[in-house]
């Protein structure tokens, strides 16, 4: 019988192997990442701020020890850790008018952070707060960003409502040009570039976009005043009797539909691949354990989260959500292997990460069953792919929302919407009339640096940083660039690349520019600059691993495996990550720090 058991185990894995393949099949396509469009046309108010209006002033021509580009929580993070440090002339340059990145940009309805606050929210000890639950919605986000930057004084000296047109290094004065839309032309002496993935929208390049009569808005834009309620969370009434219709189903539609479920008149979901939804759980924070807490525990949860979500081990589990979840699977399933005799090879784990991963998938399968009433539509959202295919969702109200009466799944087997007319939208030959069209199609993620921040940079010999990553990102940490001396890259990619709490990344990456900067200003170095043969070595190191955020080939397309194009060197390079892993990387990175040595790096 074990043999038959062997067997039947072995025909199961390869039909659902066959099944995901079969899916990822469905949506395919040529143009990858090209099938997105930027907002142009009647659609280019999508760059604008629809949420403070910019008030004139005079051009900033001064100087300052450190310029902070981007304003979310890389710049807020980075700024604080200078602060800390002693450094204090400094400058947030921000294109939105207040901080927060893509929290003070993502206001629809139901916003929240698919990572627990306790972990998400950075600085938390430092400024005294508290989360008011495990899971917290935008507004808060966007109000612990303010906190931080009243906190630290970043307010002070900021140039809010500022977009950087180019940034230039000047080798005569070694000091950095910035040049911004308000005819600033600032000289900094050390630039921080945190412009991050998140804040530049995408269309889809859907035929016949821009013909359509009714209201349309991307979710970054939310329009308030056509449907009524606001960021908090009240009735959006003006939907009422409105037929909406959103088009992508990702993490942002599966926070904003269960709330246009319950107040629009008729709700129309076009799907193309529908998202993995795991548990949520919810539940506040009680101020009386909070205050039970003792000094340095977010290190604590930190390192505990990057542990366990890695698959590492850990006495408890301090967050327990579901991205610790699967990897504690994983991780038993490897220790049960090599209890019961196995070798601890790559086969070994790779059957391991099979096996959990199909246990994990097979239960949010059976979830949809079990919540959604309608057999079609419950088949019709269940996901055919491994679960870090695309990013992982987790949501209690999202499957409940197609068990309202004006909800309604239109799933396109793979292939999108047709096209787009003046009243509505074509889907497998059959139209829809619409009043409202909503745009769930997120932000720019594998698209070039430059067109992502909006800008330019220029390094020494006038050599732009498109040209010096055009085959890949070239760093030292994920921060240096040879030929870009004084300028450091804030962001997970070439470092720990912890993709399941960002912030942790930006945290550390603050915390190492700060010391930098302090030891540079206390030794009179003019520049700081990685060495030629220290960023080869890094890359070098990164590309003899096979560690990347990049999803594997049997998956259904997203912007985790280049969005099904062939993922060649560039693409490694530009979402790898240190091989041993995060921890090892948060680790590595604080004694690197802390010798005071910085080795790798010329101060001159």
């Amino acid at each position: 019988m074990a043999g038959r058991d062997v067997l039947d185990e072995q025909a199961d894995h390869s039909a659902l192997r066959a099944k995901y393949r079969e899916e990822r099949d469905k949506r395919l396509r040529a143009d990858g990442n090209e099938q997105y469009i930027e907002p142009t046309g009647r659609f280019s108010h999508l760059l604008d701020d629809p949420y403070v209006a910019r008030s004139e002033r005079e051009p900033m021509l001064d100087e300052v020890d450190v310029a902070i580009i981007g304003g979310g929580f890389s710049g807020l993070v980075t700024g604080a850790r200078l602060k800390q440090a002693g450094v204090t002339d400094i400058r947030i340059i921000e294109g939105g008018g207040d901080f927060g990145g893509a929290w003070y940009w993502n206001r629809y309805p139901g916003a929240m952070c698919d990572t627990a606050a306790m972990v998400y929210l950075p600085l938390l000890e430092e400024t005294g707060h508290m989360p008011s639950q495990k899971y917290v919605f935008a507004p808060e986000i966007f109000g612990h960003a303010q906190r931080i930057a009243q906190h630290f004084g970043l307010y002070d000296n900021a140039a809010l409502s500022t977009q950087v047109t180019a940034l230039e290094w000047d080798d005569q004065s070694s000091r950095w040009i910035i040049h911004t839309d308000r005819g600033d032309r600032i000289r900094a002496r050390f630039v921080s570039m945190g412009t991050g993935p998140l804040h530049r929208p995408k269309l889809p390049g859907i035929p016949g976009i821009e013909t359509f009569g009714g209201r349309a808005f991307h979710t970054s834009r939310w329009e308030y005043d056509y449907t009524g309620g606001d960021p908090g969370g009240s009735p959006m009434v003006n939907l009422a009797d409105k037929r909406v219709g959103i088009i992508g189903t990702g993490a942002t539609a599966v926070q904003c539909i269960p709330r246009l479920a319950k107040d629009a008149g008729e709700l129309f979901v076009f799907q193309r691949t529908p998202s993995s939804i795991d548990v949520r759980n919810n539940h506040p924070i009680e101020p009386e354990w909070f205050q039970t807490l003792e000094a340095g525990w977010q290190h604590r949860w930190l390192i505990n989260f990057a542990t366990l979500q890695t698959g590492g081990f850990a006495e408890e589990d301090l967050v327990h959500d579901g991205w610790t979840d699967i990897s504690k699977r994983i991780r038993d399933r490897v220790v049960a292997d090599l209890g019961a005799g196995a070798a601890f090879t790559p086969a070994t784990m790779l059957k391991a990460y099979e096996d959990s991963d199909d246990e994990k998938m097979t239960e949010i399968r059976a979830r949809v069953d079990a919540v959604v009433h309608d057999h079609s539509a419950a088949e019709a959202l269940k996901p055919w792919y491994r679960q870090l295919c695309k990013r992982p969702c987790f949501h209690d109200e999202y499957l409940l929302a197609y068990n309202e009466p004006g909800t309604h799944l239109i799933d396109t087997d793979g292939k999108g919407v047709e096209r787009i007319d003046e009243i509505g939208v074509w889907v497998a030959g059959k139209h829809y009339d619409l009043d409202c069209l909503i745009f769930a199609s997120g932000f720019e993620v594998g698209t070039s640096t430059a067109r992502r921040a909006g800008f330019e940079t220029t390094g020494r010999g006038g050599l732009t940083l498109s040209e010096r990553w055009a085959e890949g990102m070239q760093s030292m940490h994920g921060i240096h660039v040879h030929d870009f001396p004084n300028l450091f890259i804030v962001g997970p990619s070439q470092g720990a690349n912890l993709i399941s709490n960002i912030t942790q990344n930006l945290t550390e990456a603050g915390e190492t520019i700060a010391a930098i900067v302090r030891h540079a200003l206390d030794e009179g170095a003019t520049e700081v600059e990685v060495t030629e043969d220290a960023e080869q070595a890094w890359v070098a190191m990164l590309e003899g691993s096979e560690r990347a955020f990049l999803g594997n080939a049997d998956c259904t397309p997203g912007y985790y495996n280049n969005e099904g194009r062939p993922i060649g060197r560039r693409e490694r390079l530009n979402a790898s990550g240190y091989p041993a892993g995060p921890v090892a990387y948060f680790e590595y990175i604080d004694a690197w720090r802390t010798t005071g040595d910085f080795l790798g790096l010329e101060f001159r």
